[in-house]
């Protein structure tokens, strides 16, 4: 009844075979089998279908009729075995193992001995003294005692899957899940009481070294991934009790080309966008929560160019930065685990003026560092930062507002916002991220106290695609870009020819040559550079 690739995946992994032969598959069907996820696969109504993970695991994407989200099963090789009545016993006998684990260096090094210490413990032959189990039983036992011993227990398949990029849990009852292609998820991991929920929460932040306590019950904290995890613990502070939320680390971002296939700008955007960091000007990507705003971000740092000094500031590590002369500082907090004073944005930003960067970059600003932020512009600073907000319009109410306190005479420093957010797309099931516009900011009126900006790029959600109202009407390309460029004020008209043919070169290197990966694409661009193709 399977498909091929999906019989070759069970030969392979007899734990997905026994999960197959669990569920009914008479009643849903037979799963499609992807080794890997495209994203023409969101638009699927009724998803039922298996991919492969990492490390050998899998998920069973399957529509859940009882809630409005499709259901998220990680299938693990202990899913079907019952080691009830084998785990509490090899539990115990492990205590005599424990400063022999325990000494060991590294997360690898202890899992080698844990591994040892269960060859020792149960034997799938009669070995004496030792707990006999079948092959498939001892398959499940070192998995599920290295995945909660070692590993981030019953969230790491989760850690685990490159297509998830939340992970949070609101209070008791299910997981839920942000995927890249499926959108929203309820998995099939369940915490059925409020002390099985804290017991897990407590356990977390002991896993991180940043302990949960009743006097400190709010947590923020970075993986070894690299993914972020806020843990709120105790009815006190969360009405519903313990809650977490994980946003997952994507380790190579996404580039811009993969940003055009996904339909987030096109081309002509990505040429102009690249005219504007190699001018060296300053730019904010503006959106809500989850509109994309860090990964456009990521993508858009190769457009600067390789030879140029960057200093990012964030208080938690997402930016990712493709040149070599890159300092990247991060905040530091208050604490029992932390030794010394507070280090803030603030703070961080002051020392990168003294670092001589040509580029600062900003995760986001929220306070008082965006006055030293325009400041560095006033002092010939590149500065790029993501802010929250709607609007060009509301940016610079909260920009000129508490607790900022921008003067107005300051914001047009800023000269290009980048505004995005998720949005229903023409034809599509769920929500998309879309640049809906990009402004040039002009300048600003003292008289009548108003800010004027024209829109180079806009959205058009009616066919989802990309309008250039700024075509031969950009201030910045023609009175700025222009000129940086070496192009004389009575032919400045020529930018938009160099605008277009910027943009079949993107269009040519990515479409025939297949350039898509994040450091390819900056690599394709430093060495064009250097030949001056560019």
């Amino acid at each position: 009844m399977l498909p091929r690739k999906l019989q070759k995946a069970c030969d392979e992994y007899p734990y997905l075979a026994d999960y197959l032969n669990c569920i009914p598959i008479d009643e849903i069907g037979v799963p499609d089998y992807y080794p890997a996820l495209s994203r023409r696969l969101k638009d699927l109504e009724e998803p039922n279908l298996i991919y492969a993970t990492q490390e050998g695991l899998f998920v069973h994407i399957y529509p859940e009729p009882a809630s409005e989200r499709d259901l998220y099963i990680p299938i693990e090789p202990h899913t079907t075995v019952n080691l009830d009545g084998i785990v509490p016993e090899v539990e115990r006998r492990l205590l005599d193992w424990t400063e022999k684990i325990g000494a060991a260096e590294t997360a690898e090094a202890q899992q080698e001995k844990l591994l040892e210490a269960i060859d020792h413990i149960v034997s799938t032959n009669s070995g004496k003294g030792k707990i006999k189990v079948t092959p498939r039983e001892m398959e499940a036992l070192k998995y599920i005692f290295v995945r909660d011993k070692i590993g981030f227990g019953l969230l790491s398949p989760l850690l685990l899957d490159p297509y998830i990029e939340d992970i949070s849990c609101s209070g008791v009852g299910h997981i839920f899940i942000e995927h890249k292609i499926f959108n929203s998820l309820e998995a099939a991991i369940v915490f059925s009481s409020e002390d099985e929920l804290d017991e897990f929460v407590i356990w977390m932040g002991e896993w991180i070294k940043k302990p949960v306590t009743v006097r400190n019950p709010i947590v923020d904290a970075t993986l070894p991934d690299g993914s972020r995890i806020n843990i709120v613990y105790g009815s006190d502070v969360s009405r519903r009790g313990s809650n977490f939320t994980i946003r997952k680390f994507a380790g190579t971002p996404p580039s811009v080309m993969n940003l055009i296939e996904w339909g987030t700008m096109d081309y002509m955007m990505a040429a102009y966008l690249s005219f504007v960091l190699e001018a060296g000007m300053n730019l904010f990507v503006v959106g809500a929560t989850a509109s994309g705003k860090t990964t456009t971000m990521n993508a858009i740092t190769t457009f600067i160019p390789p030879d140029k000094k960057i200093v990012s500031i964030e208080d938690t590590p997402e930016l990712q930065v493709p040149h070599k002369n890159w300092i990247r500082e991060v905040t530091r907090g208050t604490g029992k685990d932390q030794k010394g004073s507070e280090v803030g944005m603030f703070d961080l930003l002051k020392a990168a003026l003294r670092q001589r960067p040509d580029r600062i970059i900003v995760g986001e600003i929220r306070g008082e560092e965006g006055a030293i932020a325009f400041q560095a512009m006033q002092t010939g600073h590149g500065v790029m930062s993501t802010f929250h907000a709607s609007s060009v319009g509301r940016l610079i109410q909260r920009l000129s507002g508490e607790p900022i306190n921008i003067p107005k005479t300051y914001v047009d420093n800023l000269e290009v916002v980048i505004i995005q957010a998720a949005v229903k797309a023409p034809g599509s099931l769920g929500l998309v991220r879309r640049i809906t516009s990009i402004n040039e900011i002009v300048g600003y009126d003292p008289v009548d106290q108003a800010f004027s900006f024209i829109q180079a790029f806009r959205w058009n959600p009616a066919n989802d695609t990309f309008e250039f109202p700024g075509y031969m009407n950009s201030y910045l390309l023609e009175e700025k870009i222009a000129i940086k460029r070496g192009i004389p004020p009575f032919k400045r008209k020529v930018i938009y020819t160099e605008l277009k043919r910027r943009a079949k070169i993107f269009q040519r290197l990515h479409q025939e040559r297949k350039v898509r990966d994040f450091y390819e694409v900056f690599s394709v661009f430093a060495e064009a550079h250097r030949q001056g193709l560019l």
